[in-house]
């Protein structure tokens, strides 16, 4: 057969191939779609040719059995040795004989709580271990408008404020904190400590890097966990650290692909009291050009003259943060958090914000509670000093005149974080556990003497964790609160109650 003759076969399969297919049913319908569709776009006809023939390919291709066992068949011996071998981790760390010890004697408070406090055994005692500062647990106008609030709106919500949980009272409290603070939007949160640790991940990813202080507090360090960032941690208000740590992460991203930066920080820090120096952190934030979360959750409501917290307090624009995160609960003796910042950061947490998005909204009283107390502190802004002035007062008592203690707190904040010196440490060779009994037994004789303290307490580091994991190590401390409800004399009396109990304790170890 010549190529003439072959041709000519060909055409004549052609034509009755052509032949057969236009008895086909819709083929004409077909063909008039392929002409049309290759004239318009030969692209589209290329890729649909493409998953026609992949189709074919994929009926084509042989089956593989799934439930073909690839595995190694173990006897009913070896598997029971295996069991028998195996040991589940602890869910939680075991306590220890010491916090058994603690948890028997912890005391309990009977009926409301303030200045004065009335135990389980009777006795009423001196309160300086709540964050009652200006004495509005007991204000009768606040219990007043929460009854009616109460009634007016029921217990709670109960539902999520993006499914039928928000009220009017939700929209107007955060209303109330941005003009407080003087930011452009705000968000609240049912739960304080969640806040923080719901913000931190909304925005902060894996891949993304966070630098952030070392004794920030246990709700921080759960955020950054949750975010899976890297984290860079730098000396404790260290500012060279600081801006050792950022030249290094920006030197170090120079030629890798653009992430996201953080610098995560507190106001008073809760560890150890004493404040952040924002000028400077600002400062740095734009020189190498890190967006700045700081939590307030200790300085809102504290720190300012209207308790607007530190961006008040040390003069800086609040819209230098980029998230300022603060608390409800604590100062303002309400409860639930927030987040106030630009309305783009506040409106990406109402749907990342797991904390927001899955629990039930503010109680509608606590967050009326929130918007009066706020109300009072712009207009009675006096009711601070009176805080302040005790804080004053016991700082007199303790911190120059015990030579056991020293207080590692702001001169600003109520808390007051009282460590043993360093020098008692060394010289009696003091290990943490020793300095948590001493502490608990000041603690006790300072109860039996009718004043009731508490000690510096953080979640435990977690199962096989070292302090070098975990990037700072929590020094024992006893915790001092003051609160506006007690007067100049019942304050002296206080702190000279509990710089005696310290020396009491302190000699009977030597």
């Amino acid at each position: 057969m010549d190529l003439q003759d072959a041709q000519g076969w060909l055409v004549e399969v052609l034509n009755e191939v052509s032949v057969q297919f236009q008895r086909v049913p819709g083929s004409a319908i077909f063909l008039r779609y392929v002409k049309s569709s290759y004239q318009n776009d030969p692209v589209r006809s290329a890729v649909e040719l493409f998953l026609f023939l992949f189709a074919i390919r994929y009926l084509l291709a042989p089956k593989y059995s799934t439930s073909k066992k690839s595995y190694v068949k173990l006897t009913d011996e070896e598997i029971d040795e295996l069991v028998d071998d195996w040991v589940p981790e602890l869910l939680v760390t075991p306590q220890t004989a010491f916090e058994e010890a603690e948890n028997e004697k912890r005391p309990v408070i009977v009926g409301p709580t303030g200045p004065k406090s009335k135990l389980s055994n009777g006795r009423v005692v001196t309160n300086v271990a709540s964050y009652n500062f200006c004495n509005l647990a007991g204000n009768e106008s606040l219990k007043e408008k929460a009854i009616q609030t109460l009634r007016t709106y029921g217990v709670g919500p109960c539902g999520p404020p993006g499914f039928y949980g928000t009220q009017d009272v939700h929209q107007k409290t955060e209303a109330d904190i941005s003009a407080h603070l003087g930011t452009t939007a705000c968000i609240v949160y049912a739960q304080a400590f969640s806040t923080i640790s719901s913000v931190i991940p909304a925005f902060s990813k894996r891949g993304d890097i966070i630098v952030a202080d070392k004794a920030v507090n246990f709700a921080i360090r759960k955020g950054m966990q949750i975010s899976r960032s890297s984290i860079r941690w730098y000396e404790h208000n260290d500012m060279v650290d600081l801006q050792n740590v950022l030249a290094s992460v920006v030197k170090e991203q120079a030629k890798k692909p653009l992430t996201r930066r953080f610098i995560v920080t507190e106001g008073l820090f809760e560890n150890i009291g004493d404040m952040v120096d924002l000028v400077k952190v600002v400062e740095l934030r734009h020189r190498y050009k890190f967006r700045l979360i700081l939590d307030e959750t200790w300085s809102f409501g504290v720190l300012g003259r209207t308790g607007a917290g530190v961006t008040e307090h040390q003069g800086v624009n609040v819209k230098e943060v980029d998230m300022l995160v603060g608390s409800l609960a604590g100062p303002l003796c309400a409860g639930g958090g927030f987040c106030a910042g630009s309305n783009e950061i506040v409106e990406h947490q109402r749907l990342s914000a797991s904390a927001y998005t899955f629990s039930a909204a503010l109680p509608a009283m606590l967050a009326t509670t929130a918007s009066e107390v706020i109300a009072m502190l712009e207009t009675k802004p006096e009711m601070l000093e009176l805080v302040r002035e005790n804080t004053r007062t016991m700082w007199a008592q303790l911190d120059p005149r015990s030579e056991w203690v020293q207080c590692t707190s702001a001169v600003e904040n109520p808390i007051m974080i009282l460590i043993l010196k360093p020098e008692v440490v060394a010289s009696r060779k003091l290990s943490m556990g020793d300095q948590e009994q001493l502490l608990q037994e000041m603690v006790d004789e300072a109860l039996a003497n009718g004043v009731m303290m508490t000690r510096l307490k953080s979640m435990p580091r977690g199962i096989n964790v070292t302090a070098k994991e975990v990037g700072w190590e929590l020094q024992p401390a006893l915790k001092v609160c003051l609160t506006s409800g007690l007067t100049r004399k019942e304050v002296e009396r206080t702190g000279t109650v509990i710089r005696h109990a310290i020396t009491k304790v302190m000699k009977a170890r030597r």
